[in-house]
């Protein structure tokens, strides 16, 4: 099985984030923050995921005359890669797309379910901008982006932080928005 059809499956999406934010869980710990998701179904998808590297084993403990495994995430096996990116099929990007769509749903709907959500109190929201970018630009922009990023990424719990999600879509313009002028040589009338 590719990274791509690995990761991409809705359940395991949902597994490997739940384990984001440098999180390490018990099995009964994942499975009480995805109740949702069957029992069986869960330790199997769990197994798919450590059988290929993607959560390691970090700890081992005997409970009840059993092992309790607590698991935490290789960020760097849970990446599909750009030569793997580029042998998809537009049908698989879509449901790709599609599988990452349904699990950022579902993460704001449990945020959504755990009270009175305060978006502007809470630090949560949503927005969709446009900007006109060269390659070289974009470029930068995402190098930028990844700097402000990495320089957290390291921040473990505690200290008053609270877990932030933050999900990026890059989606380039259609073809008719790239050929579509800025307005300057658009008719005006005089009035």
């Amino acid at each position: 099985m590719n990274s791509s059809e690995l990761l991409l499956h809705p359940v395991r999406l949902r597994i490997v984030q739940a384990f984001l934010g440098d999180r390490a869980l018990t099995t009964a710990q994942l499975a009480d923050e995805l109740s949702d998701v069957p029992t069986a179904s869960l330790y199997r998808h769990v197994s798919l995921l450590t059988t290929a590297g993607v959560l390691d084993v970090v700890a081992e403990r005997r409970v009840r005359g059993g092992v309790e495994r607590t698991l935490a995430l290789r960020v760097d096996a849970a990446r599909v890669s750009p030569a793997e990116l580029a042998t998809l099929t537009v049908e698989q990007h879509a449901a790709m797309f599609r599988a990452f769509v349904a699990a950022l749903l579902n993460t704001f709907d449990q945020y959504l379910a755990a009270g009175s959500p305060d978006l502007v109190a809470d630090g949560a929201g949503y927005s969709m901008n446009g900007l006109w970018l060269t390659d070289a630009e974009f470029a930068q922009l995402a190098q930028d982006l990844g700097t402000v990023y990495e320089t957290r990424a390291a921040n473990g719990p505690g200290d008053g932080r609270t877990l932030r999600m933050f999900a990026s879509v890059v989606i380039p313009g259609a073809p008719s928005a790239q050929s579509a002028s800025t307005g300057s040589d658009v008719p005006r009338t005089e009035g």
